[in-house]
């Protein structure tokens, strides 16, 4: 499989997944010309897209959704929730009905020889989900945009090979730092987003020996910076109470405005 961000932050998503034989996009929160070029550069074509997984209906995770899905006619995957708060945002303009493909949390399906569980999340949106996607004995895991996690997101990522974890912000530069009041309370609330402290800490959770490697995204343009998120992340691994360290397998940070490297495994 592999797996590639295209794009990765709070201003805009977009991220790459594949097996051998089928191409899928989850979110599409950058232009369409950033999309098309961004696969274009990865050796991709958007015509051999299988279909748009998308998260939830915040901008950043679907301003380029509605360009790209009525250009090529690509199916969208997604919650009732989310559809239905998608096709009342007027931002994405009109698109077809019939490329929607409602799916529900923890109801697997399948596109092409990938399957997908979509998994709940606690975040402010409709009816938000991440995925897990399996291909044979490899899988995967796209796990952002949650204020908190649990048992239930704990068990979902077991016996991963990668992770694309969020590691939104640090909370110290939050707290000080220029965003209104209410801002900062939503960020740092169960329907917020992660900080680098419990990025960290749930990986941790989930680590095993035949893990393969995680990529840390979503990152805030103002609260947070790639070392920091990545100096966090390794010491709440070696603090934590299970036999793995942070060194035992790579850990890249996506770039918020640049394609990151591929990951293949």
């Amino acid at each position: 499989m592999r797996l590639c961000s295209i794009a990765s932050g709070s201003s805009g998503n977009c991220i790459f997944a594949a097996s051998d034989s089928t191409n899928i996009i989850i979110d599409a929160g950058i232009s369409g010309k950033r999309v098309t070029g961004g696969l274009c550069d990865i050796g991709y074509d958007v015509r051999d897209m299988a279909g748009i997984l998308v998260t939830h209906e915040h901008s950043d995770h679907i301003s380029g959704l509605g360009v790209i899905s009525r250009r090529y006619g690509l199916p969208i995957y997604t919650t009732k929730g989310t559809k239905e708060a998608i096709l009342n945002c007027k931002s994405v303009g009109e698109i077809p009905a019939e490329l929607f493909h409602e799916i529900q949390p923890d109801v697997e399906f399948s596109i092409g020889d990938i399957t997908i569980n979509p998994v709940s999340i606690s975040h402010d949106a409709a009816e938000p989900t991440a995925f897990v996607m399996r291909q044979g004995k490899k899988s995967l895991g796209v796990m952002t945009d949650l204020g908190r996690y649990d048992g239930y997101i704990i068990e979902k990522l077991q016996n991963l090979d990668v992770l694309f974890l969020e590691a939104n912000h640090d909370v110290h530069m939050l707290e000080v730092g220029n965003y209104p009041y209410y801002l900062k309370r939503r960020i740092l609330g169960d329907r917020g987003h992660l900080s680098n402290e419990l990025s960290g800490q749930l990986l941790g959770e989930v680590l095993h020996d035949s893990f393969k490697t995680v990529v840390l995204g979503h990152l805030s343009r103002e609260n947070n910076y790639e070392r920091l998120a990545y100096e966090t992340v390794r010491l709440e691994i070696d603090m934590a109470d299970n036999p793995y360290h942070a060194g035992d397998f790579p850990i890249h940070v996506a770039k918020r405005d640049e394609i990151s490297d591929m990951i293949e495994f």
